[in-house]
């Protein structure tokens, strides 16, 4: 299975500190990475080589946790332990930081823009989720606290086509958001973890949610609409989320990020175990009832803990994964013959 994933290049991204995130631009030309050292860098390719294109380093004070790019590509926000999430503006190589939100009591530990580049959400160890909004002179303004999670929340992820946000939480929960009536609500409620909730990723759909946990596995949840036909109950107008199917025993430590491939369906996973894992759907599964099987496992991906994992969004098989290591390694992933 090692041949299914092959390492293509590795780079000391933030050499003597951790780096914890990876996140491609919308073309996929660029990568940025986030680590310990405050720092953001922004990698890009010259011929065969990854190389460092920028360096941000004027925006946070402590480390920098998670970045995410706005679909335009123009924009790219970092969410940092100093209790801030920085908006840069792209010009050319250039970055600029424009805004910096505050108002989180504590470490900000995620930042997502929705589909429409209108509406941001962030969380925080304050164990709240915000909404803000982004109007066309780039002016932000938080339009919902959220406040159902218990705990730390680690993760935001938004739909890929519709203005639905999901968290991931030290409470062991997943929480589902829509607007309703000009305000935010939570919607769903997504318990079966036994421990905390690090990562969610929507498949190309949007009618599955994956979710790793420090119980070692992940779990995929479906969508089941109002009058479904398979029957599952639901409440009232909303949809009900249903989990369909449980990878457990494949992972030996915490499983720190999950990543849904938007080409291809695959599925890779960052484990505290050093390696990355890659599965595929069974296409002869049971859509109710899903199989996945293990394609892909790199025992000694990194030399530390795999903190993050990112599939390329234009090519197939891309894959880039950052570590404790400091480093951040490309790969290619080639699909088993057979599936």
């Amino acid at each position: 299975m090692k041949d299914s994933l092959v390492l293509l290049s590795r780079v000391p991204a933030h050499p003597d500190s951790r780096c914890w995130f990876l996140a491609w631009n919308p073309t996929g030309t660029l990568l940025a990475s986030c680590g310990g050292d405050r720092r953001i860098r922004i990698w890009g390719t010259e011929g065969d080589s990854w190389i460092c294109k920028s360096v941000l380093s004027e925006g946070h004070q402590r480390t920098v946790r998670k970045v995410a790019w706005s679909p335009c590509g123009n924009y790219l926000a970092s969410a940092s332990f100093d209790a801030t999430t920085c908006i840069w503006k792209k010009s050319q190589d250039d970055f600029e930081c424009v805004t910096t939100l505050e108002g989180h009591e504590n470490e900000v530990k995620s930042v997502a823009w929705a589909p429409s580049g209108n509406l941001l959400a962030t969380c925080s160890r304050d164990k709240s989720v915000w909404v803000w909004e982004v109007d066309e002179e780039d002016e932000y303004e938080c339009v919902s606290v959220l406040n159902s999670h218990t705990q730390d929340v680690k993760h935001v992820v938004w739909h890929p086509t519709q203005e639905l946000l999901a968290s991931a939480s030290y409470d062991d929960t997943v929480k589902l958001y829509q607007e309703e009536e000009d305000d935010w609500v939570c919607c769903a409620t997504l318990e079966g973890h036994e421990s905390t909730v690090w990562s969610l990723a929507f498949d190309p759909s949007g009618q599955r949610l994956a979710s790793c946990s420090d119980d070692r596995t992940v779990r995929i949840w479906r969508q089941y609409l109002p009058g479904n036909e398979q029957g599952v109950a639901t409440g009232g107008t909303d949809p009900s989320w249903k989990c369909i199917c449980t990878l457990s025993g494949f992972h030996s430590r915490t499983i720190y990020d999950v990543a849904w491939c938007q080409l291809t369906g695959a599925l890779a996973t960052a484990c505290g175990d050093d390696a990355i894992r890659v599965f595929e759907e069974d296409p002869s599964s049971d859509p109710q009832q899903p199989t996945f099987s293990l394609t892909a496992h790199l025992s000694q991906a990194h030399s530390q803990d795999v903190n993050c994992v990112a599939w390329n969004p234009k090519e197939p098989g891309l894959l880039a994964s950052c570590s404790d290591d400091g480093e951040v390694a490309f790969w290619k992933y080639h699909r088993p013959e057979g599936l």
